[in-house]
Formats: C-alpha cells, structure tokens, sequence
C-alpha cells in the first residue's frame, strides 16, 4: 500500500467513478444546470491542494505520505484542518459526483475517504507525533482531523 500514495488513490477514485457512472447507468440525482456547481467543488479542492503543497515548498518540508517530515507545518489551511490535502481531494471528489451525478458513482468518495482515515491519516499521525511528540499533541488537540 506504501506505493499508492493519497494523490495516486484521487485519480483511481475519480476513474472508478467515471468507470462506475459509464457501467452502471443509474438515474442522474443531479442534472443539468445544478451538477455544474460539482466544477466549482471539484476547483476549491485542487486549490486547497495547490496552496497546501506550495506552503510545504515554502518551509521546505517533506509532503510525501511515507517519507521523514523535516518540519510540523500548522500555519495556513492547517490551521482549520489537521489534513488539508485529504479534505481537498474530497472536495474535488464530491465536485466529481456532482458533475456525473449517478448514484453509484459515490462510491469513489466513500473509498478514498476511508482509506484516508483509516490508513493513511493514522499513519501520518503516528509518525508526527515521533517526529514532533507534545508539539504535534498540542497542534491535534486543538485542530480537528478533517474541519
């Protein structure tokens, strides 16, 4: 599982919902002009991934999932969620679904949220609170996992 990081895990997720919508022709919950409000989801959370990764640039820290962070980055979008990256890519999700708008193609947000909060965010966490101990415990105390 180390070698599909979150970023890998987004572009399955939105395949399988493409895949999904394509297969199994579902009757649209959301059509025309209201799914086009999925295109603003979808570009909030590339955004948010966007800002996040240029602020790890900025303090020159390690933004990959399985590598040593250098710093604990709690400024920016951290500072409403623990995991900005993970909450962005839902986001884009969610924009997905709404822009395909079949029922079955939920599913994709479904399993990248879990994987998230189940493997990769306590993995994270884990090693943050190694690397960083009661500083990391301070920041989770005051900062919620996802907002």
């Amino acid at each position: 599982m180390k070698r599909v990081i979150p970023p890998f895990l987004f572009v399955l997720c939105i395949l399988l919902m493409i895949g999904l919508n394509f297969l199994s022709p579902t009757p649209k919950l959301l059509k025309p002009p209201i799914n086009y409000f999925g295109i603003l989801l979808l570009l909030l959370g590339l955004v948010m991934t966007a800002k996040v990764r240029k602020l790890f640039d900025d303090v020159d820290t390690e933004i990959h999932t399985f590598k040593k962070p250098k710093k604990l980055v709690t400024d920016g979008l951290f500072k409403i969620s623990r995991n900005p990256i993970y909450l962005g890519f839902s986001i884009s999700l969610i924009g997905v679904w709404m822009l395909l708008g079949n029922q079955t193609s939920i599913i994709g947000i479904f399993l990248f949220i879990l994987i998230s909060n189940f493997w990769y965010i306590p993995h994270e966490e884990n090693r943050m609170e190694k690397e960083f101990g009661i500083d990391y415990k301070k920041y989770k105390s005051k900062v919620r996992r996802w907002i």
